[in-house]
């Protein structure tokens, strides 16, 4: 017989033990008076005293109520406990929203240690008593599973570490002079000779760290974000003996949501910046793609620049953000020529990637639309942006008693991306296809800044043929039209190994014409793409990138991380506007990634 079942018999013995006595002493008699009484007894006789008799049914009435109002005693006992338990409960829900403690998911709240579902029975219907549950209890029993095994909570928020450890390998067929960065705009010729030497780096500086920290306050759901890597600012003599490679802030933000809204501010990835999913902040959300050139691929226009903008869900699929950003008057990688006579004075009003003191008038005014929606397992994602941005100058004219005149220029453009899942299943097989696309004039930042926003052009107003002290010279701004392209599939073979081949391309038109305000003889051509233009090796007409990526994931732990191999191959060709007689129309390069990765959990 089993332990259990001896403790039940011996409890039911011991009750009957209780139970005999009692009936007899109610009966007022022994049983052998009751054995006398029945012999005694003649057939026939009603004058039964111990059955069925008034003094009888007296007695069993009294005892039935004593016993109902035991009952009523412990049930108005029991409603008392209950009512102290409610009173605790309230007590609890009153400081968790004064702390900003939200419900569980779905707004209930978690069963508790000891809280009877009815009275005197738990939910798992063994006997309890109705002690009412403490707030450490109550508290134990809402701790939520941590994101990962690094998370911690200081207060009401919770803390989140991320980010991987790179050992990057890099080479490349011609000496770009980069690292992990590959500046498509000015790969060399094959007529010079950084053309024909190869390039060789190992370096960590792609590795990456950040800090989540999220918290819900009442009805504001709010998350923080900050994240760095090392391709800062290096010192000139940086490789050769301790590669110490600057850290800097990739990416910092807050995103508030509540209600239908989100709010985000700090330096995030533009809104012009193609998405995977919805309009987040996120860099997971954020479509790259996955290899290794930190300069990520042609045909992906993108900034990470101070920004704020404000977005409305109008359903679960369906969303608008509106904003500004950071501004920049941009006037490419230097290849831009100004008028000669107005150099000076424009060399510090338009950037040519080489300063941080260009004025700008007001910031870029963003925004975006965006469908997401799920068929099955697979995910389909299109999305819709523009931008309009703004270009001003002031120049003090060649004629004598000039006065400063301004100008300035509105441009902008329209984006869209594309990201279908064609195939999915639930052992990690995959196949999805992924398309972006930007045009607009005064948009070559956002294209990875491979090309100029605006040219400045040099103009007689009254119709004259060159600029004197009697002859009033000006200019006007005119923006450079670009745009960029990019489609590409990723194809999972099973849940630790994935590919990318990707093609990207990029275009610039030509915006060139004669320096009027030049006192040469023959006046030069300058802007932007023009014949015999000085620098005009750097007046990229297209610039195009074909790329094949493979990740491998050698070992995964959720408690411990990962450890992944990730691989990138890529031709790039760049073709300018004009080239010499006989010099190559094209410069070409071939690169290689190999990067050994280890992903915190």
């Amino acid at each position: 017989m089993k332990p259990i079942q001896k403790l039940l018999l011996a409890l039911l013995a011991f009750s009957l033990s209780l139970a005999l006595p009692v009936t007899a002493k109610a009966d007022g008699k022994s049983d052998k008076d009751s054995a006398d009484a029945a012999k005694k007894k003649a057939p026939g006789d009603t004058n039964d005293k111990t059955a069925g008799s008034p003094e009888a049914n007296a007695a069993f009435e009294a005892e039935l109520q004593q016993f109902k109002e035991r009952v009523l005693a412990q049930a108005e006992k029991l409603k008392q406990q209950r009512a102290a338990l409610e009173s605790e409960r309230q007590r609890v829900k009153a400081l968790e929203q004064r702390l900003g403690i939200g419900e569980t998911e779905g707004g209930a709240s978690p069963e508790v240690p000891g809280t009877p579902a009815s009275p005197g029975i738990v939910a798992g219907g063994a006997a309890s008593s109705a002690t009412p549950a403490t707030p450490a209890v109550r508290a134990a029993a809402q701790e939520k599973e941590k994101e990962s095994p690094l998370s911690f909570r200081i207060g009401g928020a919770d803390f989140t570490p991320g980010g991987f450890v790179d050992f990057e390998n890099v080479f490349r067929s011609t000496n770009t002079g980069f690292v992990t960065a590959t500046n498509f705009w000015a790969i060399p010729f094959s007529n010079t000779v950084q053309g024909h030497l190869t390039e060789y780096r190992s370096t960590g500086q792609y590795s990456r760290f950040n800090l989540k920290t999220h918290a819900v306050y009442g009805q504001n759901d709010i998350t923080g974000y900050i994240e760095f890597d090392f391709n800062g600012n290096d010192a000139t003599n940086v490789f050769v003996t301790s590669n110490s490679h600057t850290d800097r802030i990739r990416v910092y933000w807050l995103d508030l949501k509540r209600g239908d809204w989100e709010f985000v501010g700090g330096q995030s990835w533009g809104l012009l910046t193609p998405r995977r999913i919805g309009i987040t902040p996120n860099p997971s959300d954020v479509f790259t793609t996955i290899g290794e050139d930190a300069q990520v691929h042609v045909g992906v226009n993108y900034t990470r620049a101070g920004t704020f903008w404000a977005d409305y869900h109008f359903n679960e699929h369906s969303q608008w953000a509106f904003g500004v950003e950071n501004p920049d008057q941009f006037a490419g990688q230097g290849e831009v020529v100004f008028p000669l006579q107005f150099n000076a004075q424009l060399g510090g009003q338009l950037d040519a990637a080489n300063q941080t003191t260009v004025p700008n008038v007001g910031p870029d005014i963003v925004s975006k639309f965006a469908y997401d929606t799920d068929f099955g397992k697979r995910h389909f994602h299109w999305e819709l942006g523009g931008v309009f941005t703004t270009t001003k100058v002031t120049v003090l004219g060649s004629a004598t008693g000039s006065q400063f005149v301004k100008h300035s220029k509105l441009g902008g453009g329209g984006q869209s991306d594309l990201v279908v899942d064609l195939f999915k299943t639930s052992d990690g097989k995959l196949l999805r296809f992924i398309g972006n696309a930007l045009w607009g004039s005064e948009v070559g930042r956002y294209l990875i800044g491979m090309g100029p926003d605006v040219v400045v052009v040099p103009v007689f107003p009254n119709g004259g043929t060159a600029c004197s002290g009697a002859v009033q010279c000006d200019v006007t701004l005119s923006p450079v039209k670009s745009g960029n392209l990019l489609f590409g599939v990723e194809f999972n073979t099973g849940p630790k190994t994935q590919f990318g081949a990707y093609y990207g391309g990029a275009y610039f038109q030509r915006n060139a014409f004669p320096d009027v305000s030049s006192t040469a003889a023959t006046k030069p051509i300058i802007g932007f793409g023009g014949i015999n233009e000085s620098g005009a090796t750097t007046q990229n007409r297209s610039i195009q990138e074909a790329t094949l990526d493979w990740t491998q994931t050698f070992w995964r732990n959720p408690q411990y991380g990962a450890v992944l191999l990730v691989t990138q191959g890529s031709y790039v060709t760049r073709s300018p506007w004009f080239v010499a007689a006989g010099a190559p129309k094209n410069a070409h390069l071939f690169m290689i990634y190999a990067s050994l990765r280890y992903v915190l959990p």
